[in-house]
């Protein structure tokens, strides 16, 4: 399947569901930006939920995510499973893993390394 993004604002970020010892999960909201806006539910898992917290409501960000599908009872359920928030824009906190501007990203891209290997 091939990588897919949506752009949005992100308008709520629930608190982190501890389901068992291993696995906790965090669902989030954001608006898209279309003629006519959408509001569209993924949800982070396990590691992932700490890439954000309730400070990035109202900003803009870049989801990446997999359509993640099951069967249960004879029914069928979806779900839009995040992997990475790209938060864009000038209000980006630099001390974040998350809140790096698509500027930033390029300024590492071009940097050098100086390590032998």
């Amino acid at each position: 399947m091939s990588q897919l993004t949506l752009k949005g604002t992100i308008k709520l970020v629930k608190d982190i569901q501890q389901i068992s010892d291993s696995f906790s999960k965090r669902e989030f909201v954001i608006e898209t930006e279309d003629q006519y806006p959408q509001l569209v539910q993924f949800e982070l898992v396990k590691d992932k939920c700490s890439l954000i917290d309730k400070s990035y409501e109202g900003k803009n960000v870049e989801v990446s995510f997999n359509v993640r599908g099951r069967e249960w009872n004879d029914k069928y359920f979806v779900n839009l499973q995040a992997w990475r928030v790209v938060v864009d824009g000038p209000s980006a906190a630099p001390s974040s893993p998350v809140a790096t501007t698509n500027k930033q990203v390029e300024a590492m891209d071009n940097s050098t390394d100086d390590l032998p290997f």
